[in-house]
């Protein structure tokens, strides 16, 4: 048998990148959800999605949650190493919150700089502008302490907060197991009269799932945690498919407003 050898770089056509977009995203270790969302809603004839995780150790307290802060430079570092993205995703709402959308921004361009970075409250805020409203009801997971950080950030982004309501767990692999026909039931309890949409915060809530049927139930827009990073990152990345049953912000793709993590 007869070995030949081929000098590839001259024999075979090759493309600049695999795939022509390419997002980042950071998840928690303990993560069962943020993937699987990006996996169903990302056009994958459009992106490639790339994934690294982070350490992180529950119970989700504003401690636990701020320690992840240094270590994402290194998880950003390694995706796709020297190679450029066209976004990149910490999929942590209320990481995102203890610690700041432009300290995340900031621990993340370390690793991997002049990428836009999408946070899960910024692309929210940014959510709720397209769709119009300003009075909005919170409905989330976590513990009292770790929720109530979210009124005063929305408040500071010229938002009214009609009313909050949070389950009290303290472990987000718990928060995954919630069956989505009963966070449709939540949804539709804890949702004010004078709320103009929902915002249904935490990437590890399968929410996502129902959006459109909570939308149904409440009469009123919904965006959630992960509805909305994707929706930013597709933005950002100018993808404009419409991806049906998710809910408004992704049927209708709404154009975004100018994205600034601050």
């Amino acid at each position: 048998m007869d070995i030949k050898p081929v000098r590839y770089a001259e024999s075979l056509a090759c493309d600049d990148h695999p795939v022509r977009t390419r997002i980042g995203l950071v998840v928690l270790a303990t993560d069962h959800t943020s993937e699987r969302d990006f996996a169903r809603l990302v056009p994958t004839d459009h992106a490639g999605v790339y994934v690294s995780r982070i350490p992180f150790a529950n119970p989700t307290t504003s401690e636990n949650l701020r320690r992840m802060g240094p270590d994402l430079a290194q998880a950003a570092t390694l995706i796709l190493p020297g190679e450029p993205l066209d976004a990149i995703c910490y999929s942590c709402t209320a990481a995102s919150i203890i610690m700041g959308d432009e300290a995340v921004a900031a621990f993340i361009g370390v690793g991997k700089p002049d990428v836009p970075v999408v946070t899960p409250p910024a692309a929210a805020r940014a959510a709720l502008q397209a769709l119009g409203v300003r009075r909005i009801s919170i409905l989330t997971p976590y513990l009292e302490e770790t929720s109530a950080p979210l009124v005063p950030y929305f408040e500071r982004h010229n938002f009214s907060v009609a009313g909050l309501t949070c389950f009290g767990m303290d472990d987000d692999r718990d928060m995954a197991r919630i069956r989505p026909e009963a966070l449709v039931k939540a949804a539709a309890a804890s949702v004010s009269a004078d709320a103009e949409a929902l915002f249904i915060s935490c990437t590890a809530l399968r929410s996502t799932e129902v959006a459109a049927q909570i939308e149904k139930e409440i009469g009123r827009p919904v965006v959630t945690s992960n509805q909305a990073t994707v929706w930013m990152c597709l933005r950002l990345c100018g993808i404009d498919q419409p991806i049906a049953d998710h809910g408004r912000l992704l049927r209708q793709l709404l154009a975004a407003p100018e994205y600034i993590p601050a």
